[in-house]
């Protein structure tokens, strides 16, 4: 195998810490891997340009990577490319459903006051849904309840 896909292999393996179903891969964060003589150079972007987890998603890329081959690595932010939530693979959008988050919708852009207010429940399937607040458990996710199952639910907001 050679080494960047054995990198990709590693990248794998480095799950987001507030979605632990996701991989730093199905979450479209790696802009970037490259090898040189010095070592394995990883570029990331973070969900969220004021999310937390920044830095514990930079060192586990950087530790995991490191380990698995035996290389440095250098992990910096990718100041140069924003992330989206169209970056999300489809089966992020399944694992997040099985989570019981919804996935945010495919956008073109513009984020239209649909796409927060009419979502399907993760747990049942449901339209009948309804948004209870606009923030949830981090600023990139909102609350919502299904009139149906009668759960609670985050979803994924869209995000341009």
């Amino acid at each position: 195998m050679d080494t960047i896909k054995a990198i990709y292999a590693s990248l794998e393996k480095v799950m987001d810490p507030e979605i632990p179903v996701l991989n730093v891969l199905e979450m479209g964060m790696i802009t970037d891997v490259q090898q040189d003589e010095k070592g394995i150079h990883i570029k990331m972007i973070p969900t969220f340009s004021a999310c937390p987890a920044i830095s514990v998603i930079r060192q586990s890329i950087s530790d995991t990577v490191s380990k698995d081959l035996h290389l440095p690595v250098e992990v910096s932010v990718d100041a140069a490319i924003q992330w989206n939530s169209n970056r999300l693979t489809e089966t992020a959008k399944e694992k997040l459903r099985g989570f019981g988050i919804a996935a945010p919708p495919v956008h073109h852009g513009e984020i239209e006051a649909d796409m927060l207010l009419h979502v399907t429940c993760p747990h049942c399937g449901s339209d009948n849904t309804f948004m209870r607040s606009p923030f949830g458990a981090t600023l990139c996710r909102a609350m919502h309840f299904c009139r149906q199952c009668g759960m609670m639910f985050e979803q994924f907001k869209p995000l341009t």
